[in-house]
């Protein structure tokens, strides 16, 4: 039997990362735990690209924009949504998750999606380091995989 082995070597990859500005605490926080991760696997500073946006509902869009443009071999959507008193909270989880998952089938470009959705503000701020480094393997491992399967 043929196994693909884990590849988490980033280097030479471009990766553009789409960030919310809403809950920007917990934002600054995944962009700066991502691109510690992705520097520590071997991506150029020069080789990401940063956009932001208001809130978590519009990352898709950027993120189709982003992957049209066939510039970037894998994309990394940054936000958080955070429980507030009414039916909002999941509508914004649900729409903004569904709509990552759209664009990474319908554009074939891998989307590591940490979208954070929590019930509390502390829950988020505990979350956001190993979220945002993660959101940064799971982009090279899945460039990598894709990769090597072809």
């Amino acid at each position: 039997m043929k196994e693909i082995a884990r590849n988490i070597d980033g280097k030479g990859l471009r990766i553009g990362i789409v960030q919310s500005r809403f809950n920007s605490t917990v934002c600054e926080g995944l962009l700066a735990s991502c691109r510690e991760q992705l520097a520590k696997q071997g991506v150029l500073d020069e080789n990401i690209t940063l956009t932001t946006v208001p809130g978590a509902l519009e990352i898709p869009l950027v993120l189709q924009h982003m992957a049209q443009t066939h510039q970037f071999d894998a994309l990394i959507a940054l936000g958080a949504v955070i429980r507030g008193d009414t039916y909002h909270f999941e509508i914004v989880s649900n729409e903004s998750a569904r709509g990552v998952g759209e664009v990474q089938l319908h554009a074939g470009v891998p989307i590591a999606n940490a979208i954070l959705t929590t019930d509390t503000d502390e829950q988020a701020e505990d979350r956001m380091n190993v979220k945002g480094a993660e959101a940064a393997l799971v982009a090279i491992e899945m460039v990598n995989l894709l990769k090597a399967i072809v």
